[in-house]
């Protein structure tokens, strides 16, 4: 169990450090955010960004079946920055990971160096159905093909909305796709060094845990396992 990822820094203007919680006792394993992610990126054939795992645990007839979202944990301390010889893959002030397609190379160290296999390289362009449809071809990224690619946490939602006074996490607009769509409410994002927001009150108030934690990646996916509620309307007592 991990201590609240928001120790003391206090809404005051300061740089925010973005993450994801995840309630694992809601998440239904729908994959609508997986969808809501194809959708918002574009992302071709065979490449989620937002990936949900289905996990058994257990001996019958004392089995336990949940599910892992999971995708880019945009870490504190991201390998893939480091091992990338081009600077292709950078962290911004604010924790989140980054692509510069233009400047990759393809060369999959960043793919390599990935405990949580969340970079994809796609080496050619194709549609789902073989030749390109109309809605392919106008919504296709060339500059993705022959790169990595990965979860931005929807960075262009964030910066767009934050820049009309938006809060990422509470309003739609700023917020990442995935959160949008979950129709369980499972996935929070926000500000997790603001101990008033939305993700840090529930890392406060609930038993959690990060994903590989012990290699001190710092990933910035949080997952609640026993968060508590009222019984009425699926919210935190």
């Amino acid at each position: 169990m991990n201590t609240p990822a928001a120790a003391g820094k206090a809404s005051t203007g300061a740089t925010p450090r973005w993450g994801m919680v995840i309630d694992v006792n809601r998440c239904v394993g729908c994959q609508t955010c997986t969808i809501a992610c194809k959708h918002a990126n574009d992302t071709p054939p065979e490449v989620q960004w937002r990936k949900v795992i289905d996990v058994e645990q257990g001996t019958f007839p004392d089995v336990e079946r949940f599910f892992l979202v999971t995708g880019c944990q945009h870490c504190a301390e991201p390998p893939c920055v480091p091992v990338c010889p081009t600077g292709a893959t950078r962290q911004r002030e604010d924790g989140l990971v980054t692509m510069a397609y233009d400047e990759c190379i393809g060369c999959g160290y960043c793919a390599v160096s990935c405990p949580y296999q969340a970079r994809t390289i796609v080496h050619e362009g194709r549609g789902y159905f073989g030749a390109l449809t109309r809605q392919e071809k106008a919504t296709a990224h060339p500059d993705r093909i022959g790169v990595a690619q990965k979860c931005t946490f929807c960075v262009d939602r964030i910066d767009a909305g934050t820049a009309k006074g938006l809060t990422p996490g509470v309003d739609p607009e700023a917020t990442p796709a995935c959160v949008n769509s979950c129709i369980a409410q499972a996935l929070a994002f926000g500000d997790v060094d603001d101990p008033n927001s939305n993700v840090s009150q529930l890392l406060a108030n609930n038993q959690h845990f990060r994903m590989h934690e012990e290699l001190g990646t710092g990933p910035n996916f949080h997952y609640l396992w026993d968060a508590q509620r009222d019984g009425s309307d699926g919210e935190k007592s």
